[in-house]
């Protein structure tokens, strides 16, 4: 489980972050966004995406093997993670438009048993060097929930997630 952190944090430190911040907080909800401008155009980039077993994290899955997650990219499809004698549903796409847009409802992680209400946005925007990734995260919940108080950890992890994913889109195209 070390090594995979220390694996994933020098992916991520790797990613080519344009930008991360916390948009909006507040004990009932928090806005996060991070951006990535990503050396490879938007379709490779979404194939990429699409694909969470080779790019996500093997410390931020239940399973502790990143190739049981997989991914539908359509209305209705599962973001999901299935291994011998469990499974858990990440999210559920509520839109997708390929190679440009990909949209979950998930509350990702310990979020889950908080009960409150997430969505997770991927945007994927042609550049003149390959594409700019913007991930906006949302989180809502009732003010008992304090998710102000969560937001600098969930930004940090959601980082890592979607830095591997920028970083693995880069090095694909190496």
């Amino acid at each position: 489980m070390i090594r995979a952190w220390m694996t994933t944090l020098a992916i991520a430190a790797a990613a080519p972050t344009v930008s991360a911040e916390v948009v909006q907080s507040s004990p009932a909800g928090v806005t996060l966004q991070h951006r990535y401008d990503i050396d490879a155009a938007p379709a490779e980039a979404w194939q990429v995406l699409i694909h969470p077993e080779s790019w996500w994290p093997q410390d931020h899955n239940w399973s502790g093997d990143s190739s049981n997650m997989s991914l539908a990219p359509e209305a209705g499809g599962c973001f999901c993670e299935q291994w011998d004698g469990g499974s858990v549903e990440h999210g559920r796409v509520v839109f997708a438009i390929a190679p440009r847009l990909l949209r979950f409802e998930g509350a990702l992680g310990p979020l889950q048993e908080m009960a409150v209400s997430a969505v997770l946005t991927v945007s994927l925007e042609p550049t003149e060097s390959g594409t700019k990734a913007v991930v906006t995260y949302r989180i809502s919940g009732d003010a008992s929930h304090a998710v102000d108080q969560l937001a600098p950890v969930v930004d940090q992890v959601v980082g890592q997630q979607y830095g591997a994913f920028a970083a693995h889109a880069s090095r694909d195209r190496k």
